[in-house]
């Protein structure tokens, strides 16, 4: 039997689907909230304590005019902006500092034999993540679209070797405070990631574009220092292993388009504006 929180998990997610699906003649509340079976008082409430906006400012958010909107006032700083200042003090983001550990060879060459990796499953309003962290960090975190066995499944081919247990530890409870409502504590979210030294460095990168901005595969490239390499960039997106962390949503294509996402084109555009909602 599914727990509330998983219902009203499933719910935001089928609104924000919609909305995703029908911004263009921005639809009303009723609307939305008829989507999802639920009084329009009570979806305009639930909604605003999972996404941190209402419905309709959330829908305003999600035209690729924004997208382009954002690039072009951010392009120039975009690199230069380290962390995300002046959001509202009501804002459910807060400036995210995130420090990257790349793994040495004696932690994977073996795969992970010497590594023990805690792992949990938790809600989203864009689905639910499966997330994983070793004792330095977050080492794995996908949404579990194939269900959650197969997302374990898929998380331990990785590191076939390493010792699993079902936890949630520090490391992930800060980690999925970026969804939670309480800011108050600045806590450090720290990933332990396997990668070669090119990877690492494209993830560093992106992690300095700022909560609500974009960038373009041909900036990201240029500012990791590998000016040209669009495609191998989009090739490391691709690998991403903690989405949402290191924000791949959040590079766009040069003339504005959202571009492809590893887990869904609407998905990334929902994303984008939720992230652009709290900027406001």
């Amino acid at each position: 039997m599914k727990t509330q929180q998983e219902t009203d998990s499933e719910r935001i997610a089928a609104a924000i689907e919609f909305l995703v699906k029908n911004y263009r003649y921005q639809p009303a509340l009723g609307e939305v909230a008829n989507h999802v079976h639920l009084s329009p008082c009570h979806f305009q409430r639930m909604f605003h304590e999972w996404v941190g906006v209402t419905p309709k400012q959330f829908a305003r958010y999600l035209s690729v005019e924004h997208a382009k909107k954002i690039l072009r006032e951010t392009r120039a700083t975009l690199f230069d902006t380290v962390c995300e200042v002046g959001l509202s003090t009501s804002s459910r983001l807060h400036d995210l500092f995130i420090r990257i550990e790349g793994m040495t060879p004696g932690e994977y060459k073996h795969g992970g034999e010497s590594l023990t990796i805690n792992h949990s499953f938790a809600h989203t309003p864009f689905g639910t993540v499966a997330i994983a962290s070793t004792e330095k960090g977050i080492c794995h975190m996908t949404f579990a679209d194939e269900g959650e066995a197969a997302a374990l499944e898929r998380l331990k081919s990785h590191f076939p070797h390493a010792r699993y247990r079902p936890l949630l530890d520090r490391h992930q409870q800060t980690a999925l405070s970026i969804f939670a409502k309480d800011w108050s504590r600045p806590d450090e979210i720290r990933l332990h990631l396997r990668g070669s030294d090119f990877q690492l460095n494209v993830w560093k990168t992106l992690l300095q574009v700022p909560v609500g901005g974009l960038t373009t595969y041909a900036d990201l490239a240029l500012k990791s220092g590998h000016e040209g390499a669009q495609r191998a960039v989009g090739t490391v997106l691709g690998n991403n292993p903690v989405v949402l962390l290191i924000p791949c949503h959040r590079v766009i294509r040069a003339t504005g388009v959202i571009g492809n996402y590893r887990y869904g084109e609407e998905r990334k555009n929902a994303i984008i504006g939720w992230e652009a909602a709290q900027r406001g």
